[in-house]
């Protein structure tokens, strides 16, 4: 697994990821940042193509697999169920204590007897909203009847209990923030268009106007994402970013593909453009990761407090026997379906997170599916 990590940080955001498996047949995995553990009152994970029951994104297959967004191609109720499972992985019950409990699980927060999961119409943006009590006590505002978003817009944060922010990608950095002091949370989606517009930096500004956070009271993660070794972008991106980062500079890379053929047999790939205008050339690679991290580190937040997981949605098992780990719009061409990170506050105390294996962990608490 590929990550990374600031030299010679140490401290609970650099702890190891982990994966988390629960229910019967194929679990439900997800990652999650041990260092997190720590808070009994805090939930969180970032989903995986598994322990789902779609099957159009895995023609083939034997297994479904975790879509988790209201996707054109997938059925409605795949989802719903999808995202049932998914959800009570995060609050760390077994699936079917979650089927007793919730019998609706796409209905409006105030319709379910367990906590709710908000999301948004997301549109690479750096809007922000935040989610109060009297939300929840009217779920229009939040949700459609059949648990579609209503709020548009690519960054949430509350400190209402129960509430479950959720973030959707296939391949935009989902990044998770934690106030563990104030017991407030924000989740944002960051492609280039909304790492451009500094949603994370913002969003944290929001919290410190909000809640009252302090920086060194936070903690954060940067999820799973494109990463620089499959993020291939315009010349034009990279000079939105130099625009606006002092830093841009260290946010690119220059890549060049081996081609055997055109080594071997360069007279073939000649053109009649001038030289600078050809298309051949090395590929530009944009690393998300390191931007959200630096503006992260710009907001203040300790850089020991700050988690990167360093997964590649584009090529995490790719070639492996389990099959590609995540959703990737890039490598799967756009007919591929959706992760979501997910965060929020439990509804009521709970016990403190114990291992029970050095890789697997369970989180007690109550169900939290809508």
């Amino acid at each position: 697994m590929k990550r990374q990590k600031d030299a010679g940080a140490t401290g609970e955001g650099n702890d190891l990821p982990c994966s988390v498996g629960l229910g019967h047949g194929r679990r439900v995995d997800m990652v999650r940042a041990p260092g997190w553990l720590r808070y009994a009152w805090l939930r969180h994970g970032f989903s995986t193509r598994a322990g789902g029951v779609s099957t159009i994104y895995d023609s083939g297959a034997s297994v479904g697999s975790l879509n988790l967004g209201w996707t054109q191609q997938d059925d409605p109720a795949n989802v719903a169920e999808n995202r049932r499972r998914f959800m009570a992985a995060i609050a760390g019950v077994p699936t079917q204590t979650a089927t007793a409990s919730c019998s609706k699980p796409s209905a409006p927060c105030s319709l379910s007897p367990v906590p709710c999961l908000v999301t948004l119409r997301q549109f690479h943006s750096g809007t922000v909203h935040h989610v109060e009590a009297e939300d929840r006590a009217q779920p229009a505002r939040l949700q459609t009847a059949d648990g579609r978003a209503v709020l548009r817009g690519d960054g949430m944060m509350t400190g209402v209990p129960g509430v479950f922010l959720g973030i959707q990608t296939a391949d935009c950095v989902p990044v998770l923030v934690a106030d563990v002091r104030r017991r407030a949370v924000a989740a944002f989606h960051a492609g280039w268009r909304g790492t451009l517009a500094r949603i994370v930096e913002r969003g944290i500004g929001t919290m410190r106007l909000r809640y009252g956070s302090r920086p060194q009271d936070l903690v954060a993660i940067v999820g799973p994402s494109i990463g620089p070794c499959c993020y291939a972008v315009g010349e034009e991106v990279r000079h939105e970013f130099e625009s606006q980062f002092a830093y841009a500079r260290e946010l690119f890379s220059e890549v060049y593909d081996s081609d055997p053929v055109r080594e071997k047999y360069p007279l073939l790939f000649l053109t009649a453009r001038a030289p600078g205008h050809s298309n051949l050339g090395p590929q530009i690679h944009l690393n998300l990761w390191e931007a959200n991290r630096r503006q992260l580190l710009d907001a203040g937040i300790p850089a020991r407090r700050i988690t990167v997981i360093g997964e590649c949605a584009a090529c995490a098992g790719v070639g492996a026997a389990s099959g590609r780990k995540y959703f990737s719009h890039r490598a799967e061409s756009g007919f591929t379906g959706r992760m979501m990170a997910v965060i929020g506050v439990a509804a009521a105390p709970a016990k403190a997170v114990k291992p029970t294996t050095p890789e697997r962990w369970r989180l007690g608490g109550p169900c939290a599916v809508r």
